[in-house]
């Protein structure tokens, strides 16, 4: 059907969320975005939808602000006199900054003069509980202030609308193999696709759905354009500024845009006549749900509702988390190589059969005794699951499939932002942050823009970055010193264990588990102290835009985060048991022997390590996404009094049931757990093959934590626009690259590959005899009676062998051709996969030029023309 091609309904419909009279539907317009796209007609609201606008049911409301007033006479008999004239004095201060904030709001003129006499119209509600006044502020931004705001935040309008063609891989494949797609579902109220240019008030007749400016904005967009008036407006002197200024001190207690409605979904009629749904009941129906875990996220519905910035992430969680299954099918693959031929390997046979072959010397100087090294027959038939040839194929899958994985990612991301129209968004349109506009002390001319903006010079800001950086390395000097700790800890618990005849075989493993689950405990509590002082930091640094606020404050987290919770894992795979020495001369640590690599290698301790760690705080951080959000709902509702009995109905106004829900706390917390996860599963991968499993696993769990947290559970957040993860990506590809290098090393020097490699190409293929081989026989002023074993190859003198130093020469060309081979293949990858498809490049180009043509000055008269010329 054309643009100009009409189809006209004279008959009205009902529903229970609002009538439509005469409606004409406009395929290529875009309208209310709760409905169906092109509806050209007066909504007016019944049912839960009114509680969505003013009381004249025509103006919708954009924003929602609350302050709280109370009564003093319950408890000023329980306070002194001065401490109720200090109160009095505050909510006096409060009272005139909210007085003048919301002056400024009805009469914008101060900050523009074009909008003098213009501004937001607000209505007010008062609910009160126990005494206490709550009074929401409805606001709604009229059609002068929307015009002017988008186009100073430039915004983009639709020229031409089409449907988007589903684009999925996995759909065309099945459909090829003529396979049902269990994964596919129709959701309803699918937005359309638009090719669009940047708005422009002057030629407002060109954009589809000008017709009607009550409904020619998206919620989404209304939202947007009143808040960054709200985080704009002055309430005091120059300085005091933005609706966030005054909720951190108290002045006021929420400001939130508003859900479209109950996410339950309606019951239908006697009649059985389906009622229509509103976005929010469509997302929790068709995503929010645990039963929609196999499902495809209807990602358009998610933009539409909740901005490009949400949209984005879970489109990232979601391409990750599909790439999670090959490498969960290989890495499965893999481990049950293992245990199919952990019942052949020779050494593990050997050791399980010596009996008191080999007498191994004592694991302390504190009375421990000797021990038979097949006391450990069992953890020897482990290790053989994380260390066989297998890992190896394994870690170099996993460099090309992480490298692979962010080259179709960035493809997928440019096709994503141009869809959503933010491609470029952040080199082009964003603004000073609020925050950094109320506090620069000067302003200078944009050099892009030519636009006086506020300035603070980089010359001060070079000592707070300084300041930060020091801070950042006091904490990880702190992380340091706690691994010391839990490493002291693991050597003391372990001497009481090892002299238990009993416990002996299980020492290693019972000292190294316990010690894990205090690290974590430790790991958890330190990042959220460094969390909130990291914030703090970031934001005396005076950044520009909050892209730079937010880049330079993962930065920090991140590089904290990364010695946190990787270091004692470092530790493990890189330097236990390497510094050890050999009997009669131990190296010690703080008078404590070093700890030694038992019970089948230091690659099974790190993969007990990464397990406990990863999978540990997979389980913490699900438990509290599961639980913490409800017990917040709770408290939240009990304290106003809100909460419902059992079979009771309490039907309330929108503003009031958001206001019970808990604040959206954004996406920071999000992404790091998932790039944390990312090097677990990247760097250390050579240890434990089953990692992307369990992370697999994770991420279902997570994304359905998630979509129900944001529909159900928390105030609908501000949709924000972005073009990308941001610096996110910029630190997954650090990962993948310190991934290549991490497996190397723990090839090379931690696993036994190389070693037994080796041995067969000098001594025998079948590895018989290799375990003797590996043990050196303790040296004659070692101090011991009895003669005794130990895992070196060294000579009775205690001398490095022969053997060692080529071994040593085969692990460092190991490394160097490993790294070599997989950075170049990377590299190959890299240049082969374009960042831009080139049917998306013809699309950009396409959009580009019926923008200028639909933007062009044409229609000049004769005259006009010659006084121009």
């Amino acid at each position: 059907m054309s643009e100009k091609e009409k189809m006209t309904s004279k008959n009205g419909s009902k529903n229970g969320y609002g009538t439509i009279d005469d409606v004409e539907i406009q395929l290529v317009e875009r309208n209310n975005e709760e409905e169906t796209y092109g509806l050209k007609s007066i909504w007016r609201p019944c049912g839960s939808e009114k509680t969505t606008y003013f009381n004249d049911g025509k103006r919708k409301i954009d924003f929602v602000i609350v302050y709280e007033e109370q009564s003093n006479a319950e408890d000023s008999e329980t306070k002194s006199d001065k401490q109720v004239l200090d109160e009095s004095k505050v909510q006096k201060k409060y009272r005139r900054w909210r007085t003048t904030f919301i002056e400024n709001l009805k009469d914008l003129g101060g900050q523009h003069p074009s909008l003098a006499e213009k501004g937001l119209e607000l209505e007010e509600e008062i609910s009160i509980v126990d005494k206490k006044e709550l009074h929401f502020i409805k606001i709604h931004c009229p059609w002068p202030v929307l015009s002017y705001y988008a186009e100073d935040l430039s915004f983009r309008a639709p020229l031409q609308a089409h449907q988007r063609p589903t684009i999925n891989w996995s759909d065309r494949v099945l459909s090829t193999l003529n396979l049902p797609n269990i994964m596919k579902e129709d959701v309803p109220n699918k937005p359309l696709d638009f090719n669009t240019a940047a708005f422009k008030l002057s030629k407002l007749k060109t954009y589809l759905g000008s017709e009607d400016t009550d409904t020619f904005f998206s919620n989404r967009e209304r939202q947007r354009i009143t808040w960054e008036i709200l985080v704009s407006v002055v309430f005091g002197k120059s300085t005091e500024c933005g609706i966030e200024r005054l909720l951190d001190c108290g002045a006021f207690v929420a400001a939130y845009p508003l859900h479209d409605g109950p996410y339950e979904m309606p019951v239908n009629n006697e009649e059985g006549e389906k009622k229509v749904l509103n976005m929010r009941q469509i997302l929790y129906e068709y995503w929010g749900r645990w039963g929609k875990w196999y499902k495809y996220q209807p990602m358009d519905h998610i933009r539409q509702y909740f901005g490009e910035k949400i949209g984005i992430y879970f489109a990232w969680l979601g391409f990750y988390t599909a790439w999670l299954i090959p490498a969960s099918v290989v890495g499965i693959l893999v481990f049950f190589y293992g245990v199919g031929s952990m019942f052949w390997d020779v050494p593990a046979k050997e050791i399980c059969e010596s009996g008191d072959t080999f007498k191994m010397c004592p694991l302390c100087d504190n009375g421990c005794g000797y021990w038979n090294m097949s006391s450990v027959c069992f953890y020897q038939k482990l290790a053989y699951l994380f260390d066989h040839p297998g890992t190896v194929f394994y870690a170099v899958f996993m460099s090309f499939w992480a490298v692979t994985f962010l080259e179709y990612w960035k493809r997928k991301n440019v096709s994503l932002a141009h869809h959503w129209d933010c491609l470029g968004y952040e080199e082009e349109d964003e603004r000073p942050r609020p925050e950094y506009a109320a506090l620069a002390p000067a302003k200078e001319k944009n050099p892009i823009t030519g636009v006086m903006e506020p300035h603070f010079p980089p010359r001060d800001r070079i000592p707070r970055l300084l300041s930060g950086i020091a801070v950042i390395v006091i904490m990880m000097v702190l992380v340091i010193i706690f691994i010391v700790a839990v490493i002291l800890y693991r050597i003391i618990i372990a001497v009481p264990i090892v002299k238990n005849p009993v416990l002996r075989p299980r020492a290693q493993t019972i000292a190294s588990m316990t010690a894990a689950v205090v690290n974590l405990i430790i790991i958890m509590a330190l990042g959220k102290v460094y969390e909130l002082l990291a914030h703090k930091l970031t934001q005396w640094e005076m950044h520009r835009t909050q892209t730079e606020f937010e880049d330079h404050f993962i930065y920090k987290v991140f590089i904290f985060q990364f010695v946190n919770f990787y270091s004692s894992i470092i530790y493990v795979g890189f330097f236990k048991g390497k510094f050890v020495g050999y009997p009669g001369h131990y190296t010690t640590f703080f008078g404590l022997r070093n700890e030694e690599c038992q019970n089948g290698g230091c690659l099974i301790e790190l993969a007990q390590q990464l397990g406990i760690i990863m999978i540990g705080k997979q389980m913490i951080n699900n438990a509290q996404e599961l639980i913490v959000p409800k017990i917040k709902g709770f408290i939240q509702k009990w304290r106003r009094g809100s909460t419902k009995k059992k079979g009771e109905i309490i039907e309330r106004p929108q503003w009031e049931e958001d206001f019970d829900l808990i604040e959206s706390e954004g996406l920071f917390a999000e992404y790091l757990e998932m790039v944390l996860q990312f090097g677990f599963i990247t760097i250390f991968v050579a240890a434990f093959p089953l990692a992307p499993v369990f992370a697999l696993l994770n991420n279902w769990i997570e994304i359905r934590l998630d979509a129900s947290k944001f529909v159900s559970e928390t105030r609908r957040p501000i949709a924000e626009r972005c073009e990308d993860i941001g610096v996110w990506f910029t630190i997954l590809e650090a990962l993948a690259q310190l991934a290549v290098i991490s497996n190397a090393f723990l090839i090379a020097f931690t696993s036994t590959f190389l070693p037994k490699l080796l041995y067969k190409y000098h001594y025998r293929w079948d590895l018989k005899g290799y375990v003797n081989f590996s043990l050196a026989i303790a040296p004659p002023d070692s101090g011991y009676n009895e003669t005794c074993r130990y895992q070196a190859f060294r000579d009775p003198n205690g001398k490095e062998t022969t053997f060692y130093w080529n071994l040593l020469a085969v692990r460092l060309g190991f490394i160097i051709l490993f790294e070599h081979v997989v950075f170049g293949i990377c590299r190959l990858i890299d240049i082969l996969v374009p960042d831009v498809p080139e049917s998306l490049e013809i699309k950009i180009k396409r959009e580009r030029y019926l923008a200028k043509q639909a933007l062009a000055d044409i229609n000049i008269k004769p005259e006009n023309a010659e006084e121009n010329a």
